[in-house]
C-alpha cells in the first residue's frame, strides 16, 4: 500500500477490523518512512452474473442501470430511498451467493 502522504510503498498494519456489516475490511496503517497514519477500507472484488436481453445479447450487470430503473419506477410512489437502497443491496448480495458467473 502506498503512503498518501509521502508515496512511499513500505507500510505496515497496525489494526484490522471489519466494517459495514462485514463486507469491508478497515486497516489502519503506518508508512514506515514518515511515520503517518491512515487508514484504508478493502472490498473483495466479485464477479456478477452476466444479465441476458431479449434479444439474446449478453451484457455486465449493471447496478447504476437498476438503480435508475428502480428510482423512475418508484418516483411518485412512497417509498424511502433507504428502502430502495436496501432492495439493491438485497437484490446484488443474492446475485453474488447465487455463483452463476458464465460468460
Amino acid at each position: 500500500m502506498r503512503c498518501p502522504f509521502c508515496s512511499a510503498q513500505d507500510t505496515r498494519v497496525l489494526d484490522s477490523r471489519l466494517a459495514n456489516e462485514g463486507d469491508q475490511v478497515r486497516r489502519r496503517r503506518e508508512c514506515t518512512v514518515c511515520k503517518e497514519r491512515f487508514t484504508t477500507f478493502e472490498v473483495a472484488e466479485l464477479t456478477l452474473p452476466r444479465v441476458i436481453k431479449r434479444d439474446g445479447l449478453r451484457e455486465p450487470f449493471d447496478e447504476l442501470k437498476l438503480r435508475s430503473g428502480m428510482l423512475k419506477a418508484l418516483e411518485k410512489r412512497p417509498v424511502a430511498s433507504e428502502a430502495i437502497e436496501q432492495a439493491l443491496h438485497k437484490i446484488k448480495k443474492e446475485l453474488i451467493a447465487s455463483g452463476e458467473t458464465r460468460n
